[in-house]
Order: structure tokens, then C-alpha cells, then sequence
């Protein structure tokens, strides 16, 4: 193997007091539900907000103890790998060149210019930033730091599983998202060294099954990376976690974009942790087969917790529409006053919270002296909504739920 156990206890050796031992922690609010022994390893908590902090320092840290190190050190990526390298470069005084996407959102660029790195920005894509990113080492001198296919990189996340196993020692069963595999390659060495029958499972989004079909021996479909779980959208896999997982993963799992959403919900309003789309995959996995769960000790890995303010508020509350909490109403009425006042103070006698109204006349089909009335509630869900239609409609409205 390209890594051994050895080389993991190496890098935590290495790492610990520079990265977080981050908090392994029961989750009785979400094992009821899954009908498992849930516990969480709360990686969104590192300082950039990822596991990607351990394999970038211990990375990092090597190069800056060679005898000869380089000039600095470049890396290609929009999101976490960009952090962690830019910010332990910045703690090792190396100087840092992180390539990014043209299209990359300003804030994630403005988070690694924060650490100290120059951003350059560069084609549509991670393959092109990669490209131009080998460039750059071979021309100026810099070491090019992999976000996943490193014998270093890989060491380093293996210490999540090696705090996990000594946290909890009762888990039978690690649930990890895969990306390019880094990740789980490292944890599946670690755990299946210190624990031989425990299963480890990693978890791919359909739409990029990059893992689940090199493992598989099967031609890679064409990959969707527009998706909530953007930090495991990877083309291809690392040959290096490819080789580890061929050995020491029991399965890859799939999970589709509405597994990923209602995992992210969960971990918000159940647990009150706030994971990224990719972060929250481990979950989306024991929603999506709880058959391979139920009865166990599972942990899983929430590995990152990136997620922009504004997607995260979209997904919570599409949540709580689908819950039938925030719900719509369109309620035909007779286009004459008081009408209104009537219908929300009946709404509000039933309990539910009036937030946002709007007086349609123009943009349907209705009679002149008809309207509409598009009426945004807070509810107390699904059955709450029922009962609001139905005196609606015994007090005279045509009224239906959208």
C-alpha cells in the first residue's frame, strides 16, 4: 500500500497540535429517526471549516522541513483544499499560489486571499486551474500540493479515524464521502488496521460516481458536478485512494441530490449542526439505505461545513415547505373591498401567520372583477394547511395549496 498505519500515527503525530481534535459526539435526536447508534465527527469545526486543514498541514509542514524546500507551494481549487493549504501556508511563512476557477463565488476567493495565498484566477474549471496551476510549479520552482492523490495528503486525513476509533471504539460501521478519495482512503487504512471487522462506507453523489465505477471496474457516466454536494463532484479519483479503497472498502453508496438536501435539513433542525452538501452525505446515506444501518454503531464523518448563508438558507426552507410549515395558498376572490381583511383575519383565527401577500389582477385568467390572492403562511405543517383550506372553502373561497 502506498500509505500504511504506520504513516498515519506519523502524521497525527505530526498535526496535533496544529489542527483541531475535533469533537465525536452522540446524536440521539437523529439515531431515533435512522434507527441507529449515531455518532457525528465534527470536521466543519476545523479553523477553514474542513478536514481539508490535516492533509494540507501535514503536507505542508514536510515540505518546509526539506532540506532544500521549495521557492512555495501551488495548489488548483474553488473550495476547501484552497483554505487549507493557504492557511497552513501562511502559518509556515511558505509562500502560497492558489488557482481558481474564473467563476469562483468573490467570497471564497476573498477567504483565501484572507490567509495569506495569492489567488489567481484561471479558466472555467478545477482540470484547467489544474493545468495551469503544474504550469506555474514548473516554471517558478513551487511544489504542487494535490488535493487528493498524495501519499501526505492521504496520511493526513487518516487521522480523523484515528480520533474517531479512540473516541468512540464502540463504532462498527464509518460512513465517509468520497471525493477524490483522499479522505476515505486514509480512514479505511487506519480503522481497518485497528479494528479488522469494522465496515467503512463510502458515499458518492449519482451524478458523479467517479469511485463507485473505477472500483467497479465500469466506464465513468457523464458527470454532473452542478449539484449541492459540489466538494465530491470529482471526475476522476486519485490513483493513489483508488489503490487503498480497492483493499479496504466494504462498498460505495449513492445517494441523489434530495437525500443530500433533506441531510443538510436534518443536521440543521435536529441536531443544530450546519453542514455543506458534501458534509452532509454520510447522513444522506443512512436516509437513502437504511438497510445497511439499522441496529448499528455508525459515525459519521460531517466533513465540512462550507456552505454559503444564502443556499443554505434556500435549502432549510424548502424544507420547511415540503413539511407543509411555510406553505402558499391561491385563493379566488370577488375584487371589491374588505375582501382581504376577511380572508387573512380567518387565517389568522385559525392560527397561522400571514408573511407575505400579493393582490394578482393582471397575470392569470380570471374576470375583471375577479382576483387572486397568493397568500405566503407560517403553519404548524401539513394537516395545519388542511384545515386552513377547508374553512376557506366553507366560507365561500376557492382556495388550493401550490
Amino acid at each position: 500500500m502506498p500509505v500504511t498505519p504506520q504513516d498515519i500515527e506519523t502524521a497525527h503525530a505530526a498535526i496535533q497540535h496544529h489542527v483541531l481534535h475535533t469533537p465525536t459526539v452522540p446524536a440521539p435526536r437523529l439515531s431515533e429517526p435512522l434507527q441507529a447508534r449515531l455518532w457525528l465527527k465534527l470536521e466543519n469545526l476545523q479553523y477553514t471549516g474542513s478536514f481539508k486543514d490535516r492533509g494540507s498541514c501535514y503536507k505542508l509542514m514536510a515540505l518546509a522541513a526539506e532540506p532544500s524546500p521549495p521557492a512555495g507551494v501551488v495548489a488548483a481549487s474553488a473550495g476547501n483544499h484552497a483554505q487549507g493549504v493557504a492557511y497552513h501556508a501562511g502559518r509556515l511563512g511558505i509562500p502560497a499560489t492558489i488557482v481558481m476557477p474564473l467563476t469562483t463565488p468573490f467570497a471564497k476567493v476573498e477567504r483565501t486571499e484572507g490567509h495569506g495565498a495569492t489567488v489567481v484566477l484561471h479558466g472555467e474549471s478545477v482540470a484547467e486551474c489544474t493545468v495551469h496551476a503544474k504550469e506555474l510549479a514548473e516554471r517558478d520552482g513551487l511544489a504542487f500540493v494535490h488535493p487528493y492523490d498524495d501519499e501526505r495528503i492521504v496520511a493526513g486525513q487518516g487521522t480523523v479515524a484515528r480520533e474517531m476509533l479512540a473516541d468512540a471504539p464502540q463504532l462498527d460501521t464509518l460512513v465517509v464521502p468520497i471525493g477524490g478519495g483522499g479522505l476515505c482512503a486514509g480512514m479505511a487504512m487506519w480503522a481497518k488496521h485497528v479494528k479488522p471487522d469494522i465496515r467503512v462506507l463510502g458515499v458518492q453523489i449519482e451524478g458523479c460516481p467517479s469511485m463507485h465505477a473505477a472500483l467497479r471496474g465500469e466506464p465513468m457516466p457523464e458527470p454532473n458536478t452542478h449539484t449541492l454536494a459540489d466538494g465530491i463532484a470529482v471526475k476522476t479519483p486519485g490513483a493513489i485512494p483508488l489503490a487503498i479503497l480497492r483493499e479496504h472498502l466494504d462498498e460505495v453508496l449513492l445517494v441523489g441530490e434530495r437525500d443530500v438536501e433533506n441531510a443538510v435539513q436534518m443536521l440543521a433542525a435536529q441536531q443544530k449542526v450546519v453542514a455543506e452538501g458534501a458534509g452532509a452525505a454520510g447522513i444522506a446515506a443512512m436516509l437513502r439505505h437504511p438497510q445497511h444501518f439499522r441496529g448499528r454503531d455508525v459515525g459519521v464523518v460531517i466533513c465540512g461545513g462550507n456552505i454559503d448563508r444564502r443556499l443554505l438558507s434556500t435549502v432549510l426552507l424548502r424544507g420547511l415547505q415540503r413539511d407543509g410549515k411555510i406553505a402558499k395558498l391561491v385563493i379566488a376572490i370577488h375584487d371589491v373591498p374588505r375582501v382581504l381583511a376577511r380572508v387573512t383575519q380567518l387565517i389568522g383565527a385559525l392560527g397561522a401567520d400571514v408573511v407575505d401577500v400579493e393582490h394578482q389582477r393582471l397575470f392569470n385568467d380570471v374576470a375583471p372583477r375577479e382576483a387572486e390572492l397568493h397568500v405566503v403562511m407560517e403553519t404548524r405543517g401539513a394537516a395545519h394547511v388542511e384545515r386552513i383550506l377547508a374553512e376557506l372553502r366553507e366560507a365561500g373561497f376557492a382556495a388550493k395549496a401550490v
